[in-house]
């Protein structure tokens, strides 16, 4: 039997839809946005007879996911099958305006997730939930799994470095669901909002540590760069190479599973993170491999580097830490060339001021601690592990599963 989602449990269940009848709804969906059978969300809701879906509302990458990389926009159009206007949530603005929800009195929330803070997906709910209590719309979250589970990781982002990819003081990989995210911004940002969480009557036993359902659901692409689950088992790491000047895979096909350079000896790298810190490297296999991106960084080059296998059974799911595998590799190639340029400068999500790795990691002390020749593993450990620690105990009584 198929594990469903909130999409299929709500097009299954007759009460759930007599709440929705006569009421204007409005889809915030993207392209993995798909029901048990293969079909787009706003696809199916529209066959519904009695519901009547008024507009759709499209996140970073797209509706229908047309486009590849970070600050590069989507504009409103008329949805060609529906006659609905689709109104871009990565465009011209970023948090939903009056007129846009003028046309719905509720928001279905369908989007998939990778459980990592910087996923834009994470901010664009919280925008609409900020708007929807100013509106007096009502939100409904038709939860998907988080692929990364439970596991918690990462420095939580420090007050004042919000951005567009940290909406709140939560760590990098934050072991919730969207549905219990939206709980726990309701909660945080004392909204005054409607809320109903469309829950997965059987996730609670479809994955280890509540992760992707393999061989339940097909996976498909939530944004261009997000091919497989394995990706999103590493992605809460990998992601940090954005801000830096090595690849992290994209014009490959495996973005964000591998990182490297033209410059660097990726065997060397991998020495030195088995020497600094080897218990940060369990739960996965590590391989030295070369690479030539097709675009992006490093495009034509070839690149030595390191492929994050999550894919076989060194795989261990509660041991497996992303995030300071990554760090490790940062502190490795500085300890091995002391002057490497490491960190890009660059607009970042529409953050010109501050370095991409600290806009990233919701504060500078990753990259402080990358830099800094005294400091060890044990120091950033300390640091992670309080904010990990501080987060479990602050969610526990929002979790559905």
């Amino acid at each position: 039997m198929t594990i469903p989602f909130g999409i299929d449990v709500l097009l299954a269940d007759a009460a759930l839809q007599a709440k929705l009848r006569g009421r204007r709804i409005a889809l915030l969906a993207h392209p993995a946005s798909m029901t048990a059978q293969g079909q787009h969300s706003l696809d199916a809701l529209a066959q519904v007879p009695h519901l009547r879906v008024t507009a759709a509302l499209g996140p970073q990458h797209g509706l229908r996911g047309d486009k590849q990389d970070n600050m590069v926009e989507s504009a409103d159009f008329l949805d060609p099958r529906h006659g609905i206007p689709v109104y871009s949530l990565y465009g011209r603005v970023r948090r939903p305006t009056d007129e846009m929800l003028a046309h719905c009195d509720v928001i279905l929330v369908d989007l998939q997730d990778l459980g990592c803070r910087i996923y834009t997906f994470i901010t664009t709910l919280l925008y609409v939930l900020e708007a929807a209590a100013r509106l007096g719309k009502a939100v409904w979250v038709l939860d998907r799994p988080n692929p990364a589970g439970r596991p918690v990781e990462g420095l939580s982002l420090r007050k004042g470095e919000e951005s567009f990819v940290g909406a709140g003081v939560m760590p990098m990989r934050h072991g919730l669901t969207l549905g219990e995210m939206a709980r726990w911004f309701v909660r945080e940002y004392s909204l005054a909002v409607e809320l109903q969480v469309v829950a997965m009557p059987q996730w609670d036993d479809a994955a280890p540590n509540h992760g992707w359902p393999l061989g339940q659901r097909s996976w498909v692409n939530p944004s261009p760069n997000a091919p497989s689950v394995w990706m999103a088992r590493a992605y809460a790491g990998t992601v940090m190479l954005e801000g830096t000047t090595l690849s992290e895979g994209r014009g490959t096909t495996r973005p964000l599973e591998l990182f490297g350079a033209p410059d660097i000896d990726a065997g060397r790298v991998l020495a030195e993170m088995q020497r600094l810190a080897p218990e940060w490297l369990v739960g996965c296999r590590l391989r030295e491999c070369w690479f030539e991106p097709t675009f992006h960084k490093h495009v034509g080059k070839l690149c030595h580097g390191i492929q994050i296998h999550t894919d076989d059974l060194a795989y261990d799911h509660l041991r497996f830490q992303p995030w300071r595998l990554q760090a490790l590799a940062f502190k490795a190639i500085r300890r091995l060339w002391p002057e490497y340029p490491l960190w890009r400068d660059f607009p970042y999500e529409y953050e010109l001021e501050r370095l991409a790795i600290d806009v990233i990691n919701g504060g500078p002390q990753l990259r402080e601690w990358v830099d800094d020749k005294a400091a060890a593993p044990g120091d950033l450990q300390r640091l992670a592990e309080a904010d990990e620690q501080a987060w479990l105990e602050r969610t526990s009584e929002l979790l559905v599963y």
